[in-house]
């Protein structure tokens, strides 16, 4: 069997994530003994039918992962104007830029980490649009750390995150210090926890559940955990999707 938290593991919270799982594994009362680290590639653990716990995007859920595995719950991370389980998007610019109105990036180049990344293209892209705008240009960074780098050194303009992420670079990230936030994209379901078809769902939703409440204060703030959500499938599904980088803009 596989466990696995690859979004929001980093050096910082590497332990509280272990105690994490140990906390749920322990209320299974089954489980791998460790979370599976180091993968380049998560798609082969969300799809293999060995999979006990992870945790997915909303894009990657509803475009490819919906009907091959089961949602277990979402994650409450307690963001800011954000209900219960939801999260947004957080645009970030220099902040020496001259201007740092959205509007004054339209046409400029975004750094994004994925194509099919809900919070790094897919609710910017669709916030930006509501307001008449578009980047001119695209870089791919392969992650949200990566494309505010991209940012702060000037190889992009802006760039979206989402804002569990952008808490965390705040936290350990020096380099956060040369950037801004120049908007914010509407609340959608943040990323929800998965299982492999076959498993008892509920089972395992009840155990992170308890989890949640028997860890360590410290552990619940390093990893930003409030509870456990039980948001409807319909409602990842419902999310608008725009379309690939491809598609809309020639990558730089």
């Amino acid at each position: 069997m596989i466990a696995h938290l690859g979004m929001y593991d980093r050096p910082e919270t590497a332990a509280a994530n272990d105690r994490f799982w140990t906390a749920i594994k322990t209320q299974l009362g089954y489980g791998p003994d460790s979370l599976t680290r180091g993968l380049a590639d998560y798609w082969p653990v969300w799809n293999s039918p060995d999979l006990l716990f992870s945790q997915t995007c909303g894009m990657p859920y509803r475009t490819r992962l919906h009907g091959n595995v089961q949602l277990i719950g979402t994650p409450d991370y307690g963001l800011d104007s954000c209900p219960p389980g939801y999260y947004r998007s957080i645009l970030v610019a220099r902040a020496d830029a001259a201007d740092t109105s959205l509007a004054a990036f339209d046409g400029l180049r975004m750094a994004y980490n994925d194509d099919l990344s809900q919070s790094g293209w897919a609710a910017p892209m669709t916030h930006l649009q509501s307001q008449g705008l578009r980047p001119g240009s695209l870089v791919q960074s392969g992650g949200h750390a990566a494309s505010a780098r991209a940012v702060a050194e000037g190889r992009a303009d802006f760039a979206a995150l989402d804002a569990l992420t952008w808490e965390m670079l705040k936290t350990y990230d020096r380099f956060t210090d040369a950037l801004t936030v120049i908007a914010q994209t509407e609340p959608t379901p943040t990323l929800p926890f998965i299982t492999a078809l076959g498993r008892n769902a509920a089972e395992i939703a009840d155990a992170i559940d308890i989890a949640i409440r028997a860890l360590e204060p410290k552990d619940r703030a390093l990893l930003h955990l409030k509870g456990l959500v039980r948001i409807p499938a319909q409602d990842y599904l419902a999310i608008p999707t725009p379309p690939s980088p491809a598609d809309l803009i020639p990558a730089a």
